[in-house]
C-alpha cells in the first residue's frame, strides 16, 4: 500500500513559507519521500499502517491550502508510468515484504 500526498500551500508571505517548510519537514520525517515538486510517496506495510499516516499527516496539517491524501495498491503502483523527457523509465520497485507463514 502507497500513501500519495500532493498538496499546494501558498508562499505568498513569510509565515506561509515557514508553514509550507514546516509541512514538508514533516512529511519528510514521517517516512515520506518527494517524487516531484509537491507530491510526496510512502509505502506502508498494510492498510492500517496507511491509517496510522493518514492520520499523522492531517494532525499536522497547515492553516491554509490544499492537500489531498490518496491510498493506492502495490499493483495500482507497478502500473506507473514514468518518462523523463521522450524517454521511459522504469518505476521504481516496491519494497520487500515481509511474510510470516
Amino acid at each position: 500500500m502507497w500513501v500519495v500526498a500532493m498538496f499546494d500551500l501558498p508562499t505568498d508571505t513569510k509565515k506561509a513559507r515557514k508553514d509550507y517548510a514546516t509541512f514538508r519537514k514533516k512529511l519528510l520525517k514521517d517516512g515520506f519521500t518527494m517524487i516531484q515538486y509537491s507530491v510526496y510517496l510512502r509505502h506502508c506495510a498494510s492498510e492500517e499502517n496507511a491509517e496510522v499516516h493518514l492520520k499523522r499527516v492531517g494532525d499536522f496539517l497547515p492553516d491554509d491550502g490544499e492537500v489531498r491524501l490518496i491510498c493506492i495498491t502495490d499493483k495500482q503502483y507497478e502500473k506507473m508510468k514514468i518518462f523523463w523527457g521522450k524517454m521511459r523509465r522504469p518505476s521504481l520497485p516496491a519494497p520487500q515484504q515481509l511474510e510470516l507463514f
